[in-house]
């Protein structure tokens, strides 16, 4: 992973790999997810990779009716609302990312605290293929 540069191109290949990576800033330790390149902390320039749990909670969210074009050419509408939501992760990082597996049509079933794992969503097809982003909840029934 030391020999990938930091950018956004290297974060969606790991999410193509199923890995949610952040760059880790080796001055003062600090974590970001997405990565940056420059700490805005330290504003150090040294950063690494790090593989994170992909565990975290969900800590605000929204039930969207009305999105944007490339959400409602996936079928999402007033009739089918998608869930966008911010997730902390177990590392510190805070992540905003799409909700799957809650009921977007109940929005008031969705509980902030609820523990959520990482999904990576495929979107597109063929050369148009891509690997997004995506939280659900954790069946703590299953949790050891």
């Amino acid at each position: 992973m030391a020999d990938r540069p930091i950018s956004d191109y290297q974060f969606e290949r790991f999410l193509d790999e199923g890995k949610l990576m952040g760059a880790r800033c080796v001055g003062c330790g600090a974590l970001f997810v997405p990565p940056r390149a420059i700490c805005p902390k330290c504003h150090g320039s040294e950063m690494e990779w790090m593989e994170t749990r992909g565990e975290g909670r969900l800590v605000a969210f929204t039930s969207i009716s009305i999105g944007p074009p490339a959400m409602v050419a996936e079928g999402y509408d007033r009739n089918n609302p998608y869930c966008s939501g911010a997730v902390e992760l177990v590392e510190g990082p805070r992540v905003v990312a799409r909700i799957e597996g809650v009921d977007t049509r109940n929005p008031e079933t969705i509980k902030v605290g609820t523990p959520m794992k990482a999904a990576f969503l495929q979107q597109g097809v063929d050369e148009e293929r891509k690997t997004v982003l995506g939280f659900m909840p954790v069946d703590e029934s299953r949790a050891s």
